[in-house]
């Protein structure tokens, strides 16, 4: 069957999964019995959750004898790695753009990507329902985008179609009247080359771009056979990442039919295969014929810019809640997570029960972090820290390109904060009483400022970031202002107690919640930490006063969640991540030892 393959790219939330769905719908992916689901390649409970794509995903559609494979990519920054590497195993992208936002922070490193692999963009302006749309405004701001990007000319030469991806209508116009997504099925295979045929007749090359594991079956491979044809109990040779040869023989073949997976007993060139049989094998190595082995250059991947510590969880509570407590646990788990997290390093750390976890950003650990606890383990992890380097001499860190769309009102706020945290301000509009501000700020300053964002803007401001490069190291930078409440005694949280403390700060736990000493339960309003104890009862006697037995009334605590947790604390203070329970503890529990050895 006649092949070819596209990548659906964009900003988070500009519509690329649930234009994918209809892309299926359309596309014959579906028996007629089927049950189709919204946004059905969002798979992982985590993905459903957070209403985002984490993991690049391979689906099929068909459009007059041409199989379309489609892989639906990630929006966040955070998850780059999985974009770059998909990029490499297909013929064309199609570029999704917000008819309102216009290009955002990680439009601009898809899109990059993409061009200096010498792809050639389908642009679709999708959400032209909108009210604001500005779908005319949003082309020009494209077209300079890839003007400022070394598009050459064939590049710049791009179709544009106007799309309503939640109805799954595609347009050639504005004006017209279309009810499907023909418009963009036309353009596809107008546009993207189907695969070269003659490519059958030599010897197998493929890349692995992606890996599975089934329980039964192992490890699987995924990529794009790129010349000759696979088969099931073929011999085969590995090119591994050292440089050396390792010899495997397929067991099974699965090609991708919708949005599933259907096994096959062989797959020509131009087919995005799933292959089990191959140990050990990794991200970026080449499966080829015995008789010509020929390893393909492997997949350059952008470095993380920030790392935390991983570190076996000693508190008082260690234990009691998770199935996987040990050292040798964690690194199992991290030592999985890399055969498939190819934008992410893991180092052992010296003199301590932990390891050095480096990833592209607090959303790609924190992601990681979730997995964990629900599987059972029990971690504890340190502030995020920026990773440095020298470059020509000079001390640099990472700088990245923010985004942020607020109401005028609140505009002048977050220019004061952004100012303090060293961001230099590149542009600045405002249209209808909305302001849209571009900078370029380092990452140490985006720690810790999400929440506080969302505070200032009272929630309905929208910040957007992507890594730019790396430039001079900006001086030291102030973040969290305040200090904390820390428990000086273990027992249970009481009402009376943190009825006596709210007026202190903020308090993160609830009446009845088990603490232990050095356990950090609120927010001080103040710059210094205080020891306080929220286990203290109300004194029981005869006398009565007016007013004694009023009920207590308590402020909802602010309960933390993984991602509040890990902005909020500071380098003295850690997160103890369990099944059940998120705790924000002192690295030093006790407050003579913590006088003893300061803040480092």
């Amino acid at each position: 069957m006649k092949t070819l393959s596209i990548a659906i790219i964009a900003h988070v939330d500009h519509g690329k999964t649930t234009l994918t769905d209809f892309l299926l719908k359309q596309g014959a992916a579906y028996n007629s019995h089927e049950k189709v689901n919204e946004l059905a390649m969002d798979s992982n409970d985590q993905e459903k959750e957070r209403g985002i794509t984490i993991f690049a995903k391979n689906c099929s559609a068909f459009y007059k004898d041409v199989k379309i494979n489609i892989v639906d990519t990630p929006g966040h920054a955070d998850f780059g790695s999985e974009v770059e590497r998909i990029l490499k195993m297909v013929d064309s992208v199609v570029l999704l753009v917000d008819a309102k936002e216009g290009p955002m922070p990680q439009t601009k490193f898809v899109l990059s990507k993409s061009l200096k692999l010498g792809i050639k963009p389908i642009v679709v302006i999708n959400k032209i329902d909108r009210h604001d749309q500005r779908a005319e405004q949003v082309v020009d701001m494209v077209f300079d985008l890839f003007v400022k990007l070394g598009a050459n000319d064939a590049q710049l030469d791009f179709p544009i179609i106007y799309a309503i991806g939640r109805e799954g209508i595609a347009k050639y116009n504005l004006t017209d009247d279309s009810k499907t997504l023909e418009p963009l099925f036309e353009t596809i295979l107008k546009h993207v080359p189907l695969y070269d045929t003659s490519l059958e007749s030599q010897p197998l090359q493929m890349q692995v771009t992606n890996l599975g594991y089934d329980d039964y079956i192992g490890r699987i491979a995924i990529g794009r056979v790129l010349k000759g044809t696979v088969k099931t109990g073929s011999s085969i040779t590995v090119c591994k990442a050292d440089g050396s040869q390792k010899t495997a023989r397929i067991t099974k073949i699965y090609i991708y039919e919708g949005i599933k997976q259907k096994e096959v007993t062989e797959a020509s060139a131009g087919e995005i295969v799933a292959i089990a049989g191959i140990d050990n094998i990794t991200i970026g190595e080449t499966i080829c014929d015995t008789s010509a082995p020929e390893a393909l250059p492997m997949l350059q991947i952008d470095e993380p810019t920030l790392s935390m510590s991983f570190l076996v969880n000693n508190s008082p509570f260690a234990g009691k809640e998770g199935k996987f407590v040990t050292t040798r646990h964690i690194k199992d788990r991290l030592d999985k997570e890399l055969q498939t997290n190819v934008g992410m390093r893991v180092e052992q750390m010296d003199g301590t029960d932990g390891y050095k976890v480096s990833g592209r950003g607090e959303l790609h650990l924190s992601v990681l972090l979730e997995s964990m606890r629900r599987e059972g383990f029990e971690v504890q992890v340190s502030q995020p820290e920026v990773i440095l380097k020298e470059i020509n001499g000079e001390k640099c860190e990472p700088i990245e390109q923010l985004i942020i769309t607020v109401p005028e009102n609140y505009s002048g706020t977050v220019i004061e904060k952004l100012g303090k945290r060293k961001g230099e301000m590149k542009d600045l509009v405002t249209e209808n009483g909305v302001t849209r501000i571009e900078y370029e700020i380092p990452t140490r300053g985006l720690l810790g400022f999400r929440s506080e964002f969302i505070m200032d803007t009272r929630g309905e401001g929208l910040l957007d970031h992507s890594f730019a490069r790396y430039d001079t190291y900006r001086g030291a930078i102030n973040q969290r202002q305040t200090g904390v409440l820390i428990s000086g005694e273990q027992g249970t949280a009481v009402a009376f107690s943190l009825y006596n403390l709210q007026e202190r700060g903020i308090i993160f736990v609830e009446p009845n919640t088990p603490v232990y000493e050095g356990m950090i339960i609120g927010e001080n309003a103040r710059s210094e930490d205080m020891v306080v104890n929220p286990t203290k009862e109300k004194k029981m006697s005869n006398m009565r006063s007016s007013g004694a037995d009023e009920a207590i009334k308590l402020i909802p605590p602010h309960l933390v969640t993984l991602e509040s947790a890990l902005e909020f604390i500071q380098q003295d203070e850690l997160v103890e991540i369990t099944p059940k329970s998120i705790r924000l503890r002192k690295k030093y529990l006790k407050e003579v030892d913590r006088k003893r050895f300061g803040k480092a």
